[in-house]
């Protein structure tokens, strides 16, 4: 080596290191480049499968019935007030904002709602109500030039119950059109002035905060961005790591980039926490307006919704319920910050902050108002939808639940078992009771009550007491025996002499009536009305027990039914809910109708998902089931039920039954009027005796019942295939013209009578006594407590 080379060695040594160095850093920028923009790629699946796909799991909601005006219309004034008031509108005295109202004694301006029904959206407007005479007298658009005439309105339905997701997540989701423009000026205000302006990650409000938190001492503002704080809740968990912040920094940088400011505006407004309801989280400013203030949020002012905005910073640090005080503070602050930026003008300012909170007391949660009735809104669900589906894919499910039938009957079981507790000398809360209404011609559930406490979601006695029905078969029997018209009809004669059956082991079945005594021939439709147990035994014996048996199987009980003799006298157990369907079979003139809970069911976009039509069965006979209804209506008329002529408003014809079983345990009664099918039972959920029978416990929460709820009396017309006969019922031949003794009684037309009666000197055995006179009104309540305490009389 020349002495030139080694001098040169030196120098070329530290360049090959050099461009060694230079080398492997490029290919460690472009590894960590690769790395960066892999990791990238990773982020941005996780992104878009999130904010793609579905982004939560969202409750079913259940709705009652839309309340439907017309003129016409039975309706009080208390009635509609307190619907409205169920709905949560706020009465004013100019109705201007939807959800208002203002009234004028019987006259109402109520500024709807808008909504989306299963058949079509319908906008807000001003109604112009007048009731009188417990009708709509008038419906009238008040917007409409000289007030034009309504035909028919609905009014939005009330939410009744939601579904939740398994993880407890509850939100109602708002678009970003439906958000209020006050809403996002003062959430931009106060949590991200630069929304607009940013890419995801705002430098300058970092910056910022900063400096100011360096200057307080302590965090007293943030750098993120409405975007990082999205990408925080959507994606990533609270933990305060480097690692965790460079993940929502770049993941914020690619939502910006991926999607509108409407878009993350939306989702912001619908993923952000805002408080805590039992294990209930409350999620988005859509659910929390109802949460807090029991309103839908396009109808929340400054104040309002600057207290939404200002839970952000700590919706449990800042609670309103449990922190009023704090709150008010940071609310106050936020309206501050507002009128700062120019959201709200300085006028405005003065008064937003002396507003009060105005957090409602009842927390927005619609779970708990009737249990029971969801309860059987879920059973029919099960049917058609996975628990799954239920809980997060966000159906809109519109019931049949009439909230005034609900009200009624929730009050006259609240306030008429504890009046039988102390009429019978039990401690308060011993006698329990359920009550199903549904519509006799749809079998539509209008109300169900599940226990003496409506709110409680515990024992469903409706749905699950399996109770014996004691004399609540008999009218199965008597249609049974009168869908054989040329065997059977009303005035046929029964033998109600005493029976005695062998049951084996040397032991024998021998029945016995409620007076202990036989009333020898009797006409049958007189022995369903004053409920004798032997002639109804002689009676299903002569037809059969597995006769009966099918006939209470096409009624529609689906249980199977033990064929014995006890059963002519109701050993058979079924439900409420069972019985009500076998009601509303006869009510429906022979023709069965599923019960059924639900309307129909939307997906979370409003698109029909199922539908619940009416469904009619043909079950038995109709000329049978009007002349068995005839007969009920005696019950009410000369039978067990004879209370009810003195309770219900005078023209109210109703037919029904009276039940009780053995050693006074379970007190039924189950009836109909022209349009509605009601049942109920009272007893003890330890099967002791409640002392009661069918008439002096049941039949009074009854008859409360139908005394105060919208109805219409049984109708005088007659179906096809039934006459009206002038009988003589002692021996049911056609009466002569001079026949004094002569009853009209309808009859099928396949099993009309022959001959004509001289109506002779015999002694009368089945002629109905009159119906005794209408009583004084100003006697009647004077007697109804003294007759409610002494008892009554038994079947």
């Amino acid at each position: 080596m020349s002495q030139r080379d080694r001098s040169n060695a030196p120098k070329r040594k530290p360049r090959r290191l050099l461009a060694l160095l230079i080398r492997w850093s490029i290919l460690l920028l472009l590894a960590a480049g690769l790395a960066g923009v892999l990791y990238s790629v990773h982020l941005d699946g996780i992104v878009r499968a999130k904010f793609e796909g579905q982004r939560w799991a969202l409750p079913a909601r259940v709705y009652a019935r839309p309340l439907e005006l017309y003129v016409g219309k039975p309706l009080s004034p208390a009635a509609l007030e307190g619907e409205l008031e169920r709905l949560q509108y706020r009465k004013s005295a100019q109705p201007t904002g939807p959800g208002t109202y203002a009234r004028d004694g019987s006259r109402f301006l109520v500024r709807t709602r808008d909504f989306a029904f299963w058949d079509g959206a319908e906008s807000s407007r001003l109604l112009d109500l007048r009731l009188g005479g417990g009708l709509v007298e008038r419906l009238a658009d008040a917007d409409a030039e000289a007030g034009a005439d309504l035909a028919v309105v609905r009014l939005d339905p009330v939410l009744v119950a939601s579904i939740y997701p398994t993880h407890n997540e509850d939100r109602v989701l708002v678009q970003r059109q439906e958000l209020p423009q006050l809403l996002v000026d003062t959430l931009l205000a106060v949590e991200d002035r630069d929304f607009f302006r940013h890419h995801g990650v705002d430098l300058t409000a970092i910056v910022r905060a900063g400096w100011r938190n360096l200057q307080a001492g302590a965090v007293v503002e943030g750098g993120s961005t409405l975007t990082q704080q999205l990408v925080k809740n959507f994606y990533l968990t609270q933990e305060r790591t480097l690692t965790r912040k460079v993940n929502e920094a770049l993941m914020a940088i690619l939502v910006d980039l991926r999607y509108s400011k409407d878009e993350i505006l939306e989702a912001y407004a619908n993923e952000i926490f805002l408080g805590q309801d039992g294990s209930r989280a409350i999620h988005g400013f859509g659910l929390a307006s109802h949460f807090y203030f029991n309103r839908p949020l396009a109808e929340l002012g400054v104040p309002e919704t600057a207290l939404l905005v200002a839970l952000i910073k700590g919706p449990s640090y800042f609670d309103p319920r449990r922190n009023p005080e704090r709150a008010l503070q940071r609310r106050n602050l936020v309206i501050a910050t507002a009128a700062e930026r120019g959201v709200i003008s300085p006028q405005g300012l003065q008064s937003a902050q002396a507003a009060p909170l105005g957090v409602s007391d009842q927390g927005g949660r619609p779970a708990g108002a009737y249990p029971a009735f969801v309860d059987l809104v879920r059973r029919q669900l099960q049917r058609d939808y996975r628990e799954e589906d239920l809980r997060s894919e966000g159906l809109r499910i519109f019931t049949t639940l009439d909230p005034l039938v609900q009200a009624t009957a929730e009050a006259a079981l609240r306030e008429g078992l504890p009046a039988l507790d102390k009429a019978r000398g039990f401690p308060a809360g011993t006698l329990e009771g359920a009550a199903v209404v549904a519509s006799a011609g749809q079998g539509e559930i209008l109300a169900l009550v599940g226990g003496s406490d409506p709110a409680y979601a515990g024992f469903n006695r409706a749905l699950e007491a399996v109770r014996p029905i004691g004399s609540l078969i008999k009218p199965v029997i008597y249609l049974a025996a009168l869908s054989e018209p040329r065997r059977y009809n009303l005035v046929s004669t029964l033998s109600d002499t005493p029976v005695s059956l062998s049951t084996g082991g040397g032991k024998r079945w021998q029945p016995e009536n409620y007076d202990r005594k036989s009333h020898g021939p009797v006409p049958l439709y007189r022995a369903l009305a004053k409920s004798y147990n032997l002639a109804t035994v002689n009676l299903g014996l002569e037809l059969g027990l597995e006769r009966v048996a099918e006939t209470l199987t096409r009624l529609g009980v689906q249980r199977q039914v033990q064929t014995v003799p006890a059963m002519l006298l109701g050993s058979v157990s079924l439900t409420p809910l069972e019985v009500t369907q076998v009601y509303q079979t006869i009510a429906g003139g022979g023709f069965r109708t599923p019960l059924r809970a639900i309307r129909e069911v939307l997906d979370v976009s409003g698109r029909p998902l199922n539908r619940y039509p009416l469904a009619l069965e043909p079950a038995a006979d109709a000329a049978a089931a009007h002349l068995t209804t005839w007969a009920m209506r005696e019950v009410v008329n000369q039978g067990t039920a004879t209370w009810l002529r003195q309770r219900l408003p005078k023209g109210l014809e109703v037919a029904g039954k009276t039940g009780t079983t053995n050693e006074l345990r379970d007190s039924w009664f189950a009836g109909f009027s022209g349009d509605k099918v009601t049942v109920v039972w009272v007893g003890r959920d330890d099967n002791q005796p409640t002392r009661l029978t069918g008439s002096s416990g049941a039949l009074r929460i009854w008859g409360e019942i139908m005394a105060n709820v919208e109805t219409q009396p049984l109708p005088d017309f007659l179906p096809d295939g039934v006459q009206l006969v002038r009988v003589d019922p002692q021996n049911g031949m056609l009466a002569g013209a001079g026949c004094g003794r002569a009853l009209s009684v309808p009859f099928s037309a396949a099993g009309l009578p022959t001959g004509t009666s001289s109506c002779g000197a015999v002694a009368e055995v089945a002629k109905p006594k009159p119906p005794p006179p209408e009583p004084d009104p100003k006697a009647q309540d004077r007697k109804r407590f003294g007759e409610f305490l002494r008892g009554f009389l038994g079947e």
